[in-house]
Formats: structure tokens, sequence, C-alpha cells
């Protein structure tokens, strides 16, 4: 299915090295964003109080958040757990304040709003809880990591899992360079993001691989530049039609789904569209640089090798 049929090839590896620039500066910008200023971690990972309330009605969500930051709390966690009637609340440790306080503080100021609310279970986080599951994160993204090299060089080649991972994460270190930099929560939601991003940009990238190693096939004389530029051309519209539909979806999550989904819809919004730049400029390009051509991908018959014949090695 296509929107669109480009007729003549975009010249896209003629402007490789500028994009691979802009990328490297906005790379080495969410870097230093990482190292100045760090990420601002959810309850999850820091430790601190976790509340859960019940209504006799419907709760309204932006009031209940209303009432706690008016105690001092900032950056709360408030969203619907199980009905409509029923709120979770993550509240961040304090320093000289226990478990038992914080929930009692809150319930009464939620109390003073509406008396027939009530308290349903209160838990405390505790740190070594926030550095297990950074820890185990982390092992997940590594494990993804290593899980698509393993799959591209199986399938492809090396070349092409090597490019694909830099440009991978590419995309991983810039949404964290955003969170980094605007200061936005960092929650378990948002790992979930960043891992599905990791995920939904390698799967473009295979689609552009899978394309190159068909032209190699199809046109024997073109060269590598050639075929990357006719490859990516000819998957515009597939990409447009795809990305467009998620980024839909994505978009609607981040300005209808409210404070719970905000942070995890920012994080997919801005690994999609980098996800697109990646797979086009970053990991076809260096592909490309690594010395990518036709032998690498379509390996030669020795009966069909002749020395005199330009298009001879190549299996028909």
């Amino acid at each position: 299915m296509e929107l669109f049929k480009i007729r003549k090839d975009i010249p896209f590896m003629k402007h490789a090295l500028v994009f691979n620039v802009i990328s490297f500066v906005t790379f080495a910008l969410a870097v230093f964003f990482l190292f100045s200023r760090g990420l601002h971690l959810s309850v999850e990972f820091t430790g601190g109080t976790l509340m859960e309330v019940s209504y006799s009605q419907p709760a309204d969500l932006q009031k209940v958040r209303g009432t706690v930051a008016t105690l001092g709390f900032s950056e709360v966690q408030v969203q619907n757990f199980g009905s409509a009637r029923d709120v979770m609340i993550r509240l961040p440790a304090q320093k000289g304040v226990s478990s038992a306080q914080q929930s009692e503080k809150v319930l009464s100021a939620l109390k003073a709003g509406d008396p027939d609310v009530t308290l349903r279970r209160t838990e405390f986080v505790g740190p070594q809880v926030g550095d297990e599951l950074a820890e185990d994160g982390l092992k997940a993204l590594a494990f993804v990591v290593v899980g698509i090299m393993v799959y591209l060089a199986i399938r492809f080649e090396w070349k092409f899992a090597v490019s694909a991972i830099i440009a991978n994460l590419h995309d991983v270190i810039i949404i964290l360079g955003f969170f980094a930099y605007f200061q936005w929560e960092f929650s378990l939601a948002v790992l979930a993001a960043v891992l599905a991003v990791l995920g939904y940009s390698v799967n473009e990238s295979v689609v552009i691989f899978d394309r190159i190693r068909e032209n190699f096939r199809r046109y024997r004389k073109m060269n590598t530049v050639e075929i990357i530029d006719n490859a990516i051309t000819s998957t515009i519209s597939r990409t447009i039609i795809t990305h467009g539909s998620t980024q839909i979806m994505v978009l609607s999550m981040l300005l209808f789904g409210g404070e719970t989904l905000h942070y995890f819809a920012m994080a997919l919004t801005i690994g999609i569209l980098f996800g697109i730049y990646s797979s086009v400029f970053v990991a076809a390009a260096i592909a490309m640089w690594l010395g990518l051509q036709r032998e690498d991908l379509i390996k030669p018959l020795k009966k069909d090798i002749d020395p005199n014949d330009e298009n001879s090695g190549a299996v028909v």
C-alpha cells in the first residue's frame, strides 16, 4: 500500500555527513545534560510512600492533585487505580518524616475536601527497592541491545547490526537528554516507553536494510550509495503511513491521556520522531561508511565467477 510513488530517487546519502554532524551535536548535548542535571527519578526509583484511597463517587483527580500540592509535595503522581473511585497517590520521601506521618497528613487534607474518602492501604517504597528497579531497568536495556545486534547480525550482516545499534542508542540517549534538560519525571512508564522505542526504531531500520539487500540483487549496475538512496526513497510512503498512524495514537495519549500518560506519551513522541530520522540518516549512513557492498549480502557462487565479466559473481 502506497500513498504516493516517487519516480526519482532522493539523494539522502549526499547529505549524510551534514545530518550526522547534527545528530552528533544533539547526542553530545543530551549526554551533557544527563551528567550535569541528571534524571528526575520518580518514587519507584527514589523511594517514598504509596497510598490508595477510595471515594464514594468518581474522584476528581485534578482536585486531589491540588490538595496534595498545597501540602508541599511536588511532582506527586495521582492516578485512578482499578476504578474511577479508587485513587493511587505516590509521595516522594521527605527527610525527618515517616511514611505513616505522610499518609496521615495527606488523608486529613483529603477528608477536609470530602469526608467520605477512606484509606484502603499505604506502603513504603524503600531506596533499596528503587536501586533494584534501576538496576533491573539497565539490565533490560542491555538485553534488548544485545538481542537486536544478534538478530540483525544473523539476518543481515554485522555492519547493519553495528549501525542499527548506534542509531537506536542515539534515540535513547536523546530521549533521556530531553528528560534531563526539562527535568521531567522519569518513571517506570517512561522506561517502558524507552524500551518500546528501541523495538520500534529497529523495525524501521530492518525495513530499510531489507530493501537494500533486495536492491543489491535487483540492480547490479548501481553502486552502494545509489542502492541506499533507492531503498530509502521507495519506503518513504510506507514510513509515512506506519509512523503517521502511530504518532496520531501517541499524540492522542499526550493531549487527552492526562497526567498519568503524559510523560509516557512524551517519550514515545520524541522516540518515534528521532527513530525515523536515525533510521534514514544515521543507520543507513553508518552502514555505508563501514564499507557495505554487494558481496556482504550476496555471496557469489564459485561457478559463476568470471574475471572478464563485470556482472559475474552475483547470484541469480
